[in-house]
């Protein structure tokens, strides 16, 4: 993979990590405000389910944020775009989108087809 390519990848990385953070930060300063007082339980049930849903969305996203970080410190130590199972290189196509993949395509297959039949 040429310079061009891994900045490309590091510019989209790093601006995909800023927005998950901004995200985050809007998320936890919408969770410190008052409580709103519902009298009906069905809205007070309501909004707890929407709260609940908005906190397994920023799990969801906290754990991204964790492999564009890897990413990231793979593009710095020169190993991005190789994988970490057969050491061949992995096609860009499959980078763009999922950049933040550490397999090739076939050692994936493989390693969710073994989740599959150990019912990982």
């Amino acid at each position: 993979m040429d310079k061009e390519q891994i900045e490309y990848f590091r510019t989209y990385l790093v601006t995909q990590l800023d927005e998950l953070l901004h995200q985050a930060d809007g998320t936890v300063s919408g969770m410190t405000e008052p409580k709103e007082n519902f009298p009906d339980p069905t809205d007070r049930a309501s909004h707890e389910s929407n709260r609940n849903f908005e906190l397994r969305i920023r799990d969801r996203e906290h754990k991204l944020i964790k492999k564009i970080k890897q990413a990231l410190d793979r593009i710095d130590n020169g190993t991005f775009g190789v994988c970490d199972s057969c050491g061949e290189d992995i096609a860009v196509e499959r980078l763009k989108a999922r950049p933040v993949t550490a397999q090739c395509i076939e050692c994936k297959t493989k390693s969710e087809k073994m989740e599959k039949a150990l019912g990982i």
